[in-house]
């Protein structure tokens, strides 16, 4: 399955991926509604480093997911795949497209749910859902920090 996010941000492309960079971005970018907790942050978005989150799927059934950064090209995309999770494969592709001053924000995510193709109609849609929930709030986030004064101040 493919899921796309796109948003226009009023921010150079540079700030918004400075945001990205930022060492607490995961955590800013975990709505408290998710049922998410961090475990570790990575320590960069180089290629090799890992973030490793517990996502709640039922009400007492965690899954750590562990990400792994693989593949950076500055300041326009960089790359994560779920090495182990709730996902059967994860591949998840963050873009930002300068355009005249601003930034366009794609995050683009390429997935399979456990137990494919028969999941795919039990479960696909309430995926679909979440993730939209989850990159509406994520890309708020992003711009509300791009767009105002802190973000300005901690990329000069």
């Amino acid at each position: 399955m493919r899921f796309v996010a796109e948003s226009v941000i009023r921010a150079p492309a540079e700030r918004v991926f400075a945001f990205h960079e930022l060492p607490d971005a995961v955590a800013r970018l975990t709505p408290p509604w998710a049922g998410s907790r961090v475990v570790e942050q990575p320590t960069s978005l180089e290629k090799g480093t890992r973030t490793i989150v517990d996502i709640r799927v039922l009400p007492l059934i965690w899954i750590r997911a562990v990400l792994e950064h693989s593949g950076i090209e500055r300041p326009i995309w960089f790359e994560d795949r779920q090495l182990s999770g709730p996902f059967r494969s994860w591949r998840h592709m963050h873009r930002v497209v300068a355009e005249d001053g601003q930034a366009r924000l794609v995050d683009a995510i390429d997935f399979e749910l456990p137990f494919e193709p028969w999941s795919r109609w039990l479960a696909g849609r309430l995926a679909v859902r979440r993730l939209e929930r989850l990159f509406a709030y994520r890309h708020e986030v992003t711009r509300a920090w791009c767009e105002g004064s802190e973000g300005a101040e901690r990329t000069r």
